[in-house]
């Protein structure tokens, strides 16, 4: 099998790539390297340029018309940044996605992975989420990807192509081989900044410690990259299951099912390295939740996939990327 994958040459993207490779399943990679790094496509067909670039998109495929899906993961994802900035994350992830689906269409490609966001929940009173719960994102990050969704899903409605929505909850830790990782060396979210705090011995910032969680932090369902991977192998394999010819379009959450706050991420990050890190608290970022987790098995019946990988060895192998890193990653 050959598959197209945008934002392939990014942390979740070039992960992806790697167990796609592992599986015996030829992915082509597409990154503008705005985020992305070239290291990551190494040894890989890849394409550099934007998914809006229809006749980049229509080479694509001339040359490899056996692809049989796409994995759509090209977005800028930075919650403050798109507070900052919502016209470009609007024209990024939006605009952008919709002239991909028109060369999509143009292209005849039938089959379509979706890289979307548990952000776009409404959480519930225990903050649990499943696929049915409302709709409420909070951020113009959010929003761009439940109105890329909602897109989506009205074109699968009446045109020749099916999508699969995969909702990510909070991503850490790396290749366990250590092909790809955080890109950034610098990364805003919680163990980057753990990471960051360790490494030059400065307290770590608890962004917000008044939210009503069971101790004042944010709520976050983490799940470590690889076994993110091994749900999109399991979804290619069973695409056709999952989304019959008759079928437009579905979505499944991908999360642990466990709930971890901030505070006790640090904790379990203390339980990994020899100098524990000290916090002090500090307000919410812009476009700051409390955060929701998955109560859905839905991943596990339709998938056959069930995450295997603890919160500490998603702090292990970032921690083991984070020595890596400078050697693999030009400056």
């Amino acid at each position: 099998m050959k598959i197209l994958i945008t934002g392939g040459a990014g942390y979740i993207g070039s992960t992806i790539a790697s167990a796609c490779l592992d599986a015996g399943i030829n992915p082509v990679i597409l990154d503008n390297l705005v985020t992305g790094r070239r290291e990551f496509t190494a040894g890989r067909i890849f394409y550099q340029g934007d998914i809006a670039d229809g006749a980049l998109i229509d080479r694509v495929f001339a040359e490899h018309p056996d692809i049989a899906a796409v994995i759509h993961c090209a977005a800028l994802i930075v919650v403050p940044d798109s507070v900052a900035d919502p016209v470009g994350y609007y024209r990024n992830n939006v605009a952008a996605s919709l002239e991909f689906a028109t060369h999509l269409l143009r292209n005849s490609c039938q089959r379509l992975i979706f890289s979307s966001s548990a952000s776009i929940y409404q959480a519930g009173s225990d903050f649990t989420v499943d696929e049915n719960s409302p709709h409420a994102p909070e951020s113009p990050y959010a929003r761009t990807k439940a109105v890329c969704e909602g897109m989506f899903a009205d074109i699968a409605a009446t045109q020749p192509i099916r999508i699969l929505s995969l909702r990510y909850f909070n991503p850490i830790g790396a290749d366990p081989q250590l092909r790809t990782g955080l890109q950034l060396r610098r990364p805003s979210h919680a163990l980057g900044k753990l990471i960051e705090a360790h490494e030059t011995g400065v307290p770590f910032a608890i962004t917000g410690a008044d939210w009503p969680t069971r101790d004042g932090s944010g709520i976050r369902d983490y799940i470590h990259v690889w076994d993110l991977a091994a749900a999109h192998i399991a979804a290619l394999t069973k695409f056709d299951t999952l989304l019959p010819a008759d079928a437009t379009s579905t979505a499944i959450n991908l999360g642990t099912g466990t709930s971890t706050t901030v505070r006790e991420l640090v904790e379990a990050f203390n339980t990994v390295v020899t100098a524990p890190v000290k916090t002090q608290d500090a307000p919410p970022r812009p476009g700051d939740v409390a955060g929701a987790y998955t109560r859905s098995d839905r991943a596990g019946s339709l998938l056959g996939w069930h995450p295997v990988h603890s919160i500490t060895d998603g702090i292990r192998h970032s921690l083991n990327w984070a020595t890596v890193r400078e050697e693999r990653l030009a400056p």
